[in-house]
């Protein structure tokens, strides 16, 4: 019982320093320097199985393929131990999505407006209200048509 307290604690202390460590956090976040790191080994597992095949050294000098996975990982390595050592990089916070969310509901509803004549009215009809429809019609009589000289009679 008391072996097995000890190998939690021990266990929650290394989890404890794998936690604080900014490496292994770094590790964690990073994408990028997860990325490079598994291209590394797997490159490194490749040559290795190359070195392992039972050729001879001089052979394995003028092995190209041992040659390009050797200069992967070494290019690899470089990447994410660069990566390591450049600051955390703070990822800027957007925080504006409700912002241009409105931004474009704006703008849409400007372009319905000035490119639907049906959207424009029922806008005003809304404004200023439903206009009014009439019919003139007059209240006084019409002029009297003028005299032709031929009614006269002279």
């Amino acid at each position: 019982m008391a072996k097995s307290k000890a190998k939690a604690a021990k266990a929650g202390g290394a989890s404890a320093v794998a936690a604080a460590s900014p490496y292994v956090q770094r590790l964690v976040q990073d994408e990028e320097l997860r990325g490079d790191l598994k291209s590394a080994f797997d490159s490194a597992k490749v040559a290795y199985g190359r070195i392992n095949n039972g050729k001879a050294p001089t052979q394995l000098l003028d092995d190209k393929k041992l040659q390009k996975e050797l200069s992967n990982a070494a290019t690899s390595l470089r990447s994410a131990s660069d990566a390591l050592r450049a600051p955390t990089k703070k990822r800027k916070r957007s925080g504006g999505g409700l912002k241009k969310l409105v931004f474009l509901g704006i703008v849409g509803g400007i372009a319905a407006i000035a490119l639907s004549e049906g959207v424009r009215n029922k806008v005003l009809d809304a404004l200023f209200g439903a206009e009014e429809e009439f019919d003139y019609q007059s209240t006084t009589a019409p002029a009297p048509p003028p005299p032709t000289p031929a009614a006269t009679g002279s």
